[in-house]
């Protein structure tokens, strides 16, 4: 069984920029970048313009940011496969890690897996539908683009993060719906205040979203009343998801140290886990920022902090 100095699990800017820094220290990196997991890429592969990466004044898809990075994780020798991560083993180093065709042995560990942001099954928001033409689950990554400039835009959810993706899409939008199922928020208190208060937000009570429609982008959204089933239909140009994401760790089946929503908990301002050689960086021990330039900032610590961790313990 082939052994590895490093081994980055998962393929998204922290990924691939973990790779790019550890290739070049000459720790000859393997990356598991998925299969059907998710496209190699993360997220960004079902992203249209990104315009808030450092570097692309005129914007850049999110695919072609992504093989961007990927050439150059290649170009300085990183190895890919395209494999899901099914299992892998903490219990000693060096660790285990069972693809979907290849099992190596590693002496670290990157996790970057990334986090799944939670949509609801409704009819005109999935993949092949209005999915990133109009239907986001990012305020703060896609809020700029040019569609939702000056239009009316809804925000599905009732937590922090609704307020705070309404409150952000204030600055482009002309009005900024938050549809709650419920009679009251579940945010704290000073949010729910202030979505209350603000001049530019209204809340739709006891209300679901049930459709979403248009042309080649969204024109409408369909809303239910929750009590008495009513529908209306309402002219929208977006639609935000704000009920959370998914940390993608099931394949660690609990080896690491998480948060009360599944996030890997790194120490201090480091990347590295409660298990000695293992890092966390990107989207699946960040609840907080979750960008792109955020992710790729972590993925170059972990790939510092696994080159220490390799040298202080004599693997070269």
């Amino acid at each position: 069984m082939e052994r590895k100095k490093l081994v980055i699990i998962g393929s998204g800017p922290a990924g691939f920029t973990a790779a790019i820094y550890a290739a070049r220290a000459n720790l000859s990196p393997l990356m598991y970048e998925g299969f059907l997991s998710g496209p190699s890429g993360g997220q960004l592969m079902t992203t249209t313009e990104v315009e808030n990466f450092p570097g692309f004044p005129e914007g850049i898809t999110g695919p072609e940011l992504m093989d961007a990075m990927k050439k150059q994780a290649i170009r300085f020798g990183t190895q890919i496969l395209t494999e899901d991560v099914k299992e892998v083993d903490l219990r000693e180093r060096p660790f285990k890690v069972q693809g979907g065709k290849t099992t190596v042995l590693a002496d670290s560990l990157i996790i970057a897996t990334g986090a799944t942001a939670k949509r609801l099954d409704v009819p005109g928001t999935l993949d092949g539908e209005f999915w990133q033409k109009g239907v986001t689950a990012c305020a703060v990554c896609d809020g700029a683009m040019p569609i939702f400039r000056d239009k009316e835009l809804y925000v599905v959810g009732g937590g922090d993060t609704a307020v705070e993706e309404a409150t952000f899409l204030t600055k482009y939008g002309s009005k900024v719906y938050i549809v709650h199922r419920r009679d009251s928020l579940r945010a704290s208190k000073i949010m729910a205040e202030h979505a209350m208060n603000h001049p530019k937000i209204e809340i739709l009570w006891n209300k679901v979203l049930v459709k979403v429609e248009g042309g080649n982008v969204v024109e409408r959204v369909t809303l239910q009343d929750v009590h008495t089933k009513e529908e209306i239909s309402r002219e929208a140009a977006g639609v935000f998801f704000a009920i959370g994401h998914l940390p993608n760790t099931s394949f660690l089946k609990g080896q690491l140290e998480t948060d009360e929503q599944g996030y890997l908990i790194v120490r201090g301002r480091g990347t590295e886990t409660n298990v000695s050689g293992v890092f966390a960086a990107g989207d699946v021990q960040d609840k907080v920022y979750r960008q792109a330039i955020s992710a790729a900032g972590s993925g170059c610590m972990a790939a510092l902090d696994a080159e220490r961790f390799l040298t202080v313990n004599g693997i070269t």
